[in-house]
C-alpha cells in the first residue's frame, strides 16, 4: 500500500522520545508523530499521552524524498463543526483584498505609507492625543510617587531623625 499525504491510517506506537513518538504503520513502514502533533493542547511529556504498543489513528502530513513520514494524531481526529472556527470578518479600517498596506499588493495605495510604518494617519476625533495621554500619565505618576514617599518617610522616622 502506497502511503500518500492526507490518508488516515491505524498504527502501533513502537517508540517514544522527548520530541515525539514512532508509529509502525504497516509492512514495516514507520513514521514519526512530532510532539506538536499529538494533541490540541500543550504536550509537555509524550508519555502522558501515549504508551508503547498503543494503537492510534494517524494522518499522513508529509512524506520526504528520503522516506521519512510525518504523522499527526490531532489532525486525524474529526472535529465537530462547532469547534471549527469561522473565518474572520474583514476589518472596516483595513482595505479589502491584497496586503494590509493598501490593496493590490503592488506599491501600496490608499492613505497607507510604508515609509511611516504602514499605518494611516487619522486625526483623533474626540480621542486624546499621545501628548495628552503622556501628560496625564506623568501627572498621575507624580501623584503616586509623592504619596508613596510620604508613606515610606513616616515609617522610616521622617527627615533626618537619628536612631539611638
Amino acid at each position: 500500500m502506497a502511503i500518500e499525504v492526507g490518508t488516515k491510517l491505524e498504527g502501533k506506537v513502537t517508540g517514544i522520545t522527548h520530541f515525539g513518538a514512532f508509529v509502525d504503520l504497516s509492512g514495516g513502514v514507520t513514521g514519526l508523530v512530532h510532539i506538536s502533533e499529538i494533541a490540541d493542547n500543550y504536550v509537555k511529556d509524550v508519555n502522558d499521552h501515549l504508551k508503547i504498543n498503543d494503537v492510534v489513528t494517524v494522518k499522513v502530513i508529509n512524506v520526504d524524498k528520503d522516506g521519512k513520514i510525518g504523522l499527526s494524531i490531532k489532525q486525524a481526529v474529526d472535529k465537530p463543526a462547532s469547534e471549527v472556527r469561522p473565518p474572520r470578518a474583514p476589518r472596516p479600517d483595513r482595505p479589502s483584498g491584497g496586503d494590509r498596506f493598501g490593496g493590490g499588493g503592488g506599491g501600496g495605495g490608499g492613505s497607507y505609507n510604508r515609509e511611516r510604518g504602514g499605518r494611516p494617519f487619522k486625526p483623533a476625533a474626540g480621542k486624546p492625543s499621545f501628548e495628552d495621554k503622556m501628560s496625564r500619565f506623568l501627572k498621575d505618576s507624580e501623584e503616586r510617587m509623592s504619596s508613596l514617599k510620604k508613606n515610606t518617610e513616616g515609617k522610616r522616622g521622617g527627615r533626618g531623625a537619628k536612631r539611638v
